[in-house]
């Protein structure tokens, strides 16, 4: 079982690829907090991610974004859901 936990994105590093690959956005990572944590995940699933987004991740790449509120509702439930 995965326990799918919003992490927000602090910084992003855009692609930096050979110029004949041409898409860039293949390689764009940032650096995603976890209550803390600061882990380096994919964001080629999530083009129109920005700094300060909050984001699911799984197995490196994140997957969504989400929205603000429903995020911290989430961050706020976990010890109900753990507990």
């Amino acid at each position: 079982m995965c326990l799918a936990v919003p992490g927000q994105i602090v910084s992003i590093t855009p692609g930096n690829t050979p110029e004949s690959s041409g898409d860039l956005d293949l390689f764009r990572s940032g650096k995603v907090s976890f209550e803390g944590v600061l882990k380096t995940v994919n964001l080629a699933y999530v083009p129109e991610a920005q700094v300060g987004d909050y984001v699911i991740v799984h197995t490196g790449f994140a997957l969504s974004v989400l929205d603000p509120e429903e995020a911290e509702q989430t961050l706020k439930d976990i010890p109900l859901v753990l507990g």
